[in-house]
């Protein structure tokens, strides 16, 4: 639906966040209501630790939308890379959307800094630079 056709854009923008922040709360209060031996075997299903998942379901699905956008920056194909290395992928999509340094990032991407910057403070830092050298994912 275009910003012309809908007659108040921002009450929508407002209705659809919150809409999206129950939908959230619903599926935190879905997780906690799992035994917690069905939990740790589901983190052990995923391969990551039970505190990793219980932190990635709090972050929500959109904790690592900042990794596409930096592979795009860096000229690293992202579709490629999954079809490459997508275990490796899938680990670094759980090193973002644990990161702590989500608003400089945010910042950096939009002023086009971050190409420059994300060596310092990016937890993916090493192993862009390693698939940069290796050319799994060429510019």
């Amino acid at each position: 639906m275009s910003a012309a056709s809908r007659p108040y854009p921002r009450v929508q923008d407002v209705i659809e966040s919150f809409a999206a922040w129950l939908k959230h709360h619903r599926e935190l209060n879905e997780m906690r209501r799992l035994d917690r031996s069905d939990f740790d075997r589901i983190a052990s299903d995923l391969r990551i630790a039970p505190g990793d998942l219980e932190e990635l379901v709090r972050h929500g699905k959109h904790a690592a939308d900042e990794l596409p956008q930096l592979l795009e920056r860096l000229g690293i194909d992202n579709e490629r890379l999954q079809r490459a290395q997508p275990l490796l992928l899938r680990d670094m999509e759980r090193v973002c959307s644990l990161c702590q340094q989500k608003a400089r990032c945010n910042l950096e991407l939009v002023t086009g800094a971050v190409v420059e910057n994300y060596p310092g403070y990016c937890g993916n830092a090493s192993t862009l630079e390693s698939l940069e050298r290796a050319d799994v994912a060429p510019r």
